[in-house]
């Protein structure tokens, strides 16, 4: 499987993000993508101030184009995230995941919400805007299970856990780590959940913009099931298609069980 890391830039014109969207999922499928991964709040920056002015009820704007960039361009899109309302005005951070036909393979709200004040450092409270979703996700595709997750998310091992033992082999995690969280954690906690789980794991940023509100550290990453960085991208823009090799995942689980050896009647 070919997956394509898209490491974009966010303007706050919603359109004009769509559009870079578009051309970046097409540059990926010219280049043999299966996959074409955009990263978290990928059409409105990543500022509570604008979640809810850029929020769309399902079948909006935003989803409806990323639905018709799959079908055109014959590939599999994960959005990233976008702001998602529903009937009742709650906000959510939401992925969605498209099949080559533009249909929805999957759809995740993200479930931790990102509340932190790091003394000298960020300080940011997701909860002031959006509600948390309540599920694990684990997508059927045509190369496998794939569980999702967004950003924050990645934090908590109890969830990829379960998500392991739901069978995915591959983890796709939109994030936008800072600059504060993400020299110290950001490679560290994508090579502890691939190893810990045995699964590829892959987190997908937005390109660094320095005079954002919220400055993103970017270094988009794909870790492989031993612990392994397979591509690490810098704060630039860009594009870059790794293929990932599921079997992989299968041989390191034979010889090195981890998921068998588990003592669910001690700890679950």
């Amino acid at each position: 499987m070919k997956l394509a890391i898209i490491q974009m830039a966010v303007s706050e014109n919603k359109r004009e993000n769509l559009r870079r969207a578009e051309e970046h999922i097409a540059k990926a499928a010219e280049q043999g993508a299966d996959i074409a991964v955009l990263p978290e709040m990928f059409c409105c920056p990543y500022d509570t101030k604008l979640f809810a002015v850029n929020a769309e009820l399902e079948g909006g704007e935003s989803f409806l184009t990323m639905a018709n960039c799959a079908r055109s361009n014959n590939i599999w899109i994960v959005a990233g995230s976008m702001p998602e309302c529903d009937e009742n005005g709650k906000i959510y951070n939401t992925l969605y995941m498209y099949r080559r036909d533009g249909s929805v393979a999957a759809k995740h709200r993200k479930v931790h919400l990102f509340d932190v004040d790091i003394k000298g450092g960020q300080n940011f409270k997701e909860s002031e805007v959006l509600s948390a979703g309540n599920s694990i996700t684990v997508a059927e595709t045509e190369f496998g299970k794939i569980g999702l997750a967004i950003c924050y998310d990645i934090r908590f091992p109890e969830m990829f856990a379960r998500i392991a033992t739901h069978g995915a082999k591959l983890v796709i995690v939109p994030a936008s780590f800072n600059m504060t969280t993400g020299p110290a954690h950001w490679e560290l906690i994508f090579r502890a959940r691939a190893l810990d789980n045995q699964m590829f794991f892959a987190g997908v940023a937005t390109a660094r913009n320095a005079a954002a509100n919220y400055v993103s550290y970017a270094h988009s990453i794909v870790t492989n099931p031993w612990g392994e960085v397979l591509l690490q991208m810098s704060e630039q823009e860009g594009v870059i298609v790794c293929e990932v090799d599921i079997d992989k995942a299968n041989s390191i689980r034979e010889q090195l069980p981890l998921l068998k050896h588990r003592r669910l009647d001690i700890y679950n």
